[in-house]
């Protein structure tokens, strides 16, 4: 009796729901058929509500999934721009190196004395009583030397600036398409979770018939929970994703589902050689380790010529009143470099010039690294897509498939039926997971590499420099 009510249903239900195997894998949509007798489905089935009830996310848990409407990339990348804490940092730098070029290139303020000598010499106020200004000459062009170190410091800055720009806008790609396949992997799930159903279901069935014992029911029963957990499992990682999301992106919104798709319309193979000299002519991070060994090169200018004396010029008028005549003073000084001529700031100079030229070079074998491991990473998943588009998946869809013509012909068991479809959803399952690693790889190469979109923005001044002096100079 219950292969015959399986045959009828099977007849119904095949027909309709089975696409023919030419079909993209994109509109494949194969659910297990529901070929239970209704006196089963009246003994009931525990659902996800009984596992931990207490242990949720809370409000609003299906709206990433059951919402109308959604976020699209292209809005989640404008919200970042302005939202993102980082990206109004590196801002901020830029604007705090161009107020250190300001300063530094300020003339010295003039400097005034009274003057009284000789008080009460005679009976007199004094011999010399009057004013004094005095200014510092700064010589050998050091302002504007020490005004270009800064505004080259400020280009520096820019290059890091459009490098965190980067950092947040492929930190946001990453975590769109990660969410994009949670909520794959989530639909996935949920169709292995009503296999499960169905196979505890037969095995009650059968139970009853006499054809399987307890062990086998409590086997199947087992078997629902697990499933109903890894439901639950995508659930949860379906809504972190989507708040780490958020977090890049700067606001707090409302969960909803993705407007978006891991299928690429441009599967063009991206070459190695040309992704690293890429690298190497525009990473924003290249481009600001060369714009500090520039800034070097004007700061060991500018030491070299510090020991040059400026000239300190002072002088005004007064009154001399024993002689009761009204005089001037002046006077000119400089420092006499014989001892002191910047010697040890020179060579830190010189020092910190060929530590930013090892820099670049580090910079470079560092990219080259990371570009290694995204490029395995990127072809890996690339021969695995190729591979289960032609072979794999179409071959667990005609075994699933073949599997319920078995079952049809009475040459098959219904519980096998099951297996085979588990198995082909766990395949699709995979490719999801291999389309993500694709395209991560493919965001990280075409980013440049760059991520860490909620570190903070780094200074113009890499790790390992230091100012000589405390004044900007």
């Amino acid at each position: 009796m219950v292969r015959i009510f399986f045959n009828i249903c099977l007849v119904v239900i095949t027909t309709a729901t089975f696409p023919s195997v030419g079909q993209a894998q994109s509109d494949v949509d194969i659910s297990p058929p529901r070929l239970i007798p209704k006196s089963v489905e009246a003994e009931g089935i525990p659902g996800t509500e009984s596992i931990a009830p207490r242990a949720r996310w809370g409000e609003a848990e299906n709206a990433l999934t059951e919402s109308e409407g959604g976020y699209s990339l292209d809005m989640l990348l404008g919200l970042a721009s302005q939202s993102n804490p980082t990206i109004r940092q590196a801002r901020m730098q830029i604007s705090a190196t161009l107020a250190q070029a300001l300063q530094a290139g300020l003339y010295p303020n003039p400097r005034m004395t009274y003057l009284a000598e000789n008080m009460n010499s005679g009976g007199t106020p004094g011999e010399f009583q009057g004013f004094e200004v005095e200014q510092r000459i700064v010589t050998a062009n050091k302002l504007e030397l020490s005004r270009n170190k800064y505004l080259q410091r400020a280009k520096v800055a820019e290059h890091l600036a459009v490098a965190q720009q980067f950092k947040v806008c492929n930190d946001v790609r990453l975590h769109f398409v990660k969410t994009l396949a949670a909520e794959q992997k989530l639909k996935l799930k949920l169709e292995m979770l009503e296999t499960a159903k169905d196979h505890l279901k037969t095995n009650r069935e059968l139970f009853n018939l006499g054809q399987a014992n307890e062990v086998d029911l409590r086997k199947a029963l087992a078997d629902l929970k697990r499933h109903q957990l890894d439901y639950l499992s995508a659930q949860n990682e379906l809504r972190s994703q989507f708040y780490m999301l958020t977090s890049l992106v700067g606001e707090e919104l409302v969960p909803g589902p993705l407007k978006g798709s891991l299928y690429s319309d441009d599967e063009c193979l991206i070459d190695f050689d040309a992704a690293y000299g890429r690298l190497l002519g525009e990473s924003p991070e290249i481009l600001a380790a060369y714009a500090k060994l520039k800034e070097d090169h004007i700061t060991l200018h500018r030491e070299n010529v510090e020991w040059v004396p400026d000239l300190v010029i002072s002088g005004g008028p007064g009154y001399n009143f024993e002689s009761q005549d009204a005089v001037a003073n002046f006077s000119l000084s400089f420092e006499v470099p014989l001892y002191d001529r910047n010697q040890g700031t020179i060579r830190q100079a010189q020092l910190d010039r060929n530590r930013q030229q090892q820099e670049i070079r580090r910079t470079e074998l560092m990219l080259r690294k990371s570009l290694s491991e995204q490029y395995n990473k990127y072809i890996t998943a690339l021969q695995h897509i190729q591979s289960y588009d032609d072979d794999v998946l179409p071959e667990s869809r005609k075994a699933y498939e073949q599997g319920l013509k078995s079952y049809q012909a009475n040459r098959e068991e219904w519980p096998v039926v099951l297996d085979l479809h588990r198995e082909y959803t766990m395949r699709r399952m995979e490719q999801v997971d291999n389309r993500l690693a694709k395209c991560s790889a493919e965001i990280m190469m075409n980013g440049y590499l760059l991520h860490g979109g909620l570190e903070a923005a780094p200074s113009p001044t890499p790790p390992g420099h230091m100012d000589a002096t405390p004044k900007p100079r």
